[in-house]
């Protein structure tokens, strides 16, 4: 099926945002992404047509919300002030990138393992998560797994998670399993909390702090008004705008501009170190 994406919308610079860690590119302009049982081949024709390997029904219900298609990220990148020249550089080097909206489960799980750890390592224990504990995916041209559920994850150890590479990261991950399986941590209800009440109820998991609580809130639960910062922003941030937090200025775009924070850093290492 042919879709037209009229707003700004580049598959690669999404799959290298640092947002989704089980999405690849497979060469011709054609590229994988993976949600729950979901699996979606999209090759890019045009400048703004795309063949989808889904039904309508599919891709209006998953594939658009997934890919935050309801908003106009060209609006919001005209709007930034001429005053903020870095952020209107970023924004234009990360242009096309959109914030996904994503499995809550994974994502907790993934940015738990995603601290200290680059994206190819990252992905790298991901996959072998999802490989070891997963429910087999059959598509026509690949085997794949689904992340595991939390049911699905009960019964492994933290030498379980060591033996994926997760490392010092593994008991953590083993609390996340128990709170979400004991209920204690529902993260269906917490969806309908306020940005703050979220983020708080994440950080009850060990090991969450408040730059992966965000993460988990920007990239799950769509609260773009969140904008992690990490090491890398953290140094955008005292060298440009002198250690003041320039997100606060943005409102609910604050998590998107923090993406095209991220992607300037990753594609400017040696500016930014």
């Amino acid at each position: 099926m042919e879709i037209c994406i009229p707003d700004l919308f580049d598959l690669e610079k999404i799959i290298d945002s640092g947002q989704c860690f089980r999405a690849v590119s497979l060469g011709e302009e054609t590229y994988r992404f993976i949600i729950g049982e979901q699996v979606l081949y999209i090759r890019k024709l045009s400048d703004e047509i795309y063949d989808v390997s889904c039904e309508h029904d599919i891709w209006e219900q998953v594939w658009s919300p997934y890919f935050d298609l309801g908003r106009s990220y060209r609006d919001i990148s005209s709007a930034i002030p001429a005053d903020d020249t870095f952020l209107r550089l970023a924004a234009q080097t990360g242009a096309g990138i959109r914030i996904l909206r994503q499995d809550p489960w994974e994502m907790l799980v993934t940015f738990i393992i995603s601290q200290r750890k680059s994206i190819p390592a990252i992905r790298s224990v991901v996959e072998m998560i999802s490989q070891r504990y997963g429910t087999k995916i059959e598509t026509q041209s690949e085997p794949l797994y689904r992340f595991p559920t939390a049911l699905q994850l009960k019964d492994a150890s933290a030498e379980d998670f060591i033996a994926c590479k997760a490392g010092y990261r593994a008991a953590y991950i083993c609390d996340a399993v128990q709170q979400v399986v004991s209920g204690s941590l529902d993260l269906n209800a917490i969806a309908s909390l306020p940005d703050e009440a979220l983020i708080a109820a994440l950080e009850k998991v060990r090991g969450v702090g408040v730059k992966v609580a965000n993460c988990v809130a920007l990239f799950a639960y769509g609260r773009t008004a969140c904008a992690p910062v990490d090491t890398w922003i953290q140094k955008i941030i005292q060298r440009e705008y002198r250690g003041r937090n320039p997100f606060e200025r943005y409102g609910a775009d604050a998590g998107i501009m923090q993406q095209y924070f991220f992607y300037y850093a990753q594609n400017h290492k040696v500016e930014t170190a």
